[in-house]
């Protein structure tokens, strides 16, 4: 199992498109890989449409979903005129991507509140409409994730779990330079060139 987070770091709405239009991308190639994704957590773009990042699940078997991921980290390049601003003379819009392998032990139980609630959001009837979603918060910090991508309570409390770990490591990291991990949070530091893949026009064809 594999996390991978695609970002548009701070670029503006179109980059957050590219970003909507990698997820699509990903989702077309992991069939094919045998590698099967799922939405951990999102942040939409100013855009309806577009995302500002999102954190997806990779689960496959032979590493293929560690195959998958490596596709996607660094610096990404989606060159197309932009769709929103038509005088605009920029065409080229960097994105980033980023793996980690979950946390293999969670925060300690005691120190998270866990609320079921009914998952919201877009997917249609993918969505489940169970009260199996949760709303997980360390109580410590205050910290507070939501979870819906499973179809049951135990599972979706073990994502928060691992979801808060992996958040709560990350602002250790930026409160501590010389701990710092390059594995969170990466969408903050998306580099600009150098792409490892590049896309272009409004197919998101790889080039």
């Amino acid at each position: 199992m594999i996390w991978l987070q695609l970002s548009a770091n701070t670029g503006p709405a179109e980059c957050c498109l590219g970003v909507a239009k990698a997820v699509n991308r990903v989702l077309a190639e992991a069939p094919a890989m045998g590698v099967t994704v799922s939405v951990i957590e999102q942040v939409d773009g100013p855009v309806p449409g577009t995302l500002r990042s999102i954190l997806l699940q990779l689960e496959g078997a032979n590493d293929h979903d560690l195959l998958l991921a490596r596709r996607w980290c660094g610096s990404l390049l989606w060159v197309n005129q932009s769709p929103y601003r038509p005088q605009c003379r920029r065409k080229n819009w960097f994105l980033h991507g980023a793996a980690w392998a979950p946390p293999e032990a969670p925060v300690d139980g005691g120190d998270i509140r866990y609320e079921a609630t009914r998952a919201s959001g877009p997917g249609g009837q993918h969505v489940n409409k169970t009260d199996s979603a949760i709303r997980a918060t360390h109580v410590a910090s205050g910290l507070t994730v939501k979870v819906q991508s499973q179809r049951s309570q135990h599972a979706n409390k073990k994502l928060a779990a691992q979801l808060l770990a992996s958040k709560l490591a990350g602002l250790m990291a930026q409160a501590n330079e010389t701990s710092r991990s390059a594995r969170h949070w990466q969408h903050h530091n998306a580099e600009r060139g150098n792409a490892v893949r590049s896309f272009e026009g409004t197919g998101f064809i790889e080039r």
